[in-house]
């Protein structure tokens, strides 16, 4: 189906008829349907794909209410801000949140959450709540060997792709997360516009029993939208969906395997380079550096604020740290459309603010390294 990107509001929408919404169009129907076989390619799952409007911490919201009660025991991986976040968004309403930490620049591992399970706090616990793509420290999770873990003593597994969908290779089905939520952040559309939510059987028996309050995030109510006769949802801007849709078949274009490839060779050239700079990483650990943001320490003779501001006037954004690691750390991310070349610009310009400050570099040695590791990688 072709599509505009723009739709003059006092048109009505292809197939439409004057006096009807719009979102009882046959066309937005089978756009709809697009775009849930799309987000299933992206999710690697078979199980319903719902969208939502809002942004990722909806969804977080979204996940809690709708597979848990008040008083339920659950276990949140606590690596950075993401974590931290579902874990408050649990405490809210009433949940009784283990929090599981590690040091900033580390994972938590299946082996980590098995010791929990099988200790005195471990018992009667729930489901396990995790960051795949942790990017304020810049760390991603071994999810096929957590998911394994949780699917041995029976515990729901739900995990946070908001920063990995599209990046970070995810297979929801193969490695048995029963809950993901989700947002565009990473796919190159509005962010934030629409965030997304996939359960699987299991997480739906949890719902029938789950009684926290819940009205905008219901998902039983959202469901009712999509399985009338013509699906519909009153709430999402259609323009949204248009962009989504165009967006997943670009990435169908240049299937997943590439796209995953892609940022993990970029993220090996920058951090070679930042090494090459002279600069220290926090993710020493290649097996768990994330492939969508690179997280440097800064030394105690150079000003964090000062290189951020100085890649910002270059047209470079940089990510806050978390909180235990303001201003001692520059978050770099390089996810969606960066190529090689961004990386090399990115490497040249961040020496370039380290001589401003008086850091002797040698530019040169850490743009061929740069190089070198896009030649071999």
């Amino acid at each position: 189906m072709k599509v505009p990107w723009t739709i003059n509001p006092y048109t009505p929408f292809p197939g439409v008829e004057r006096g009807f919404s719009p979102y009882q169009s046959k066309d937005l129907s089978a756009l709809s349907a697009s775009v849930e076989e799309g987000l299933q390619y992206l999710f690697q799952t078979k199980n319903e794909v719902l969208v939502f409007p809002g942004r990722g911490a909806g969804a977080l919201e979204g996940a809690v209410v709708n597979f848990f009660s008040p008083q339920d025991k659950v276990v949140a991986g606590i690596m950075g801000e993401g974590g931290s976040e579902w874990a408050q968004i649990g405490e809210r309403f009433g949940l009784q949140v283990l929090r599981m930490g590690s040091e900033r620049g580390e994972v938590i591992t299946a082996q980590d959450v098995e010791l929990l399970l099988r200790s005195e706090a471990g018992k009667d616990i729930k489901g396990v709540f995790i960051t795949h793509n942790e990017i304020s420290t810049g760390v991603v999770v071994d999810i096929e060997k957590l998911g394994k873990v949780c699917r041995e003593h029976h515990l729901l597994f739900l995990v946070d792709a908001i920063n990995s969908l599209g990046v970070v290779n995810l297979k929801t089905d193969e490695w048995g997360v029963d809950v993901v939520v989700a947002s565009p952040k990473n796919l190159i559309t509005p962010d934030p516009g629409l965030c997304f939510l996939s359960a699987n059987d299991k997480a739906w028996k949890y719902n029938t029993r789950a009684n926290c309050p819940r009205y905008y995030w219901d998902l039983t109510r959202l469901q009712k939208y999509f399985h009338h006769p013509i699906p519909e949802n009153p709430c999402i801007p259609v323009p949204f969906l248009l962009i989504l849709d165009e967006a997943i078949q670009l990435i169908k274009k240049e299937g997943l395997e590439n796209i995953f490839t892609r940022h993990l060779k970029l993220s090996c050239m920058l951090r070679r380079g930042i090494e090459a700079l002279g600069l220290e990483l926090l993710v020493s650990d290649e097996h768990i550096a994330s492939p969508s943001v690179t997280a440097i320490r800064v030394k105690e003779e150079v000003e964090a604020e000062k290189i951020t501001s100085f890649l910002k006037e270059e047209g470079i954004a940089t990510l806050g740290g978390e909180t235990q690691l303001q201003k001692k750390i520059i978050l770099i991310e390089h996810s969606g459309c960066f190529c090689a070349f961004d990386i090399a610009s990115i490497i040249a310009t961040l020496g370039r603010a380290l001589k401003a400050q008086g850091v002797a570099v040698d530019l040169a040695k850490s743009l061929a390294q740069v190089w070198e590791a896009y030649d071999n990688e």
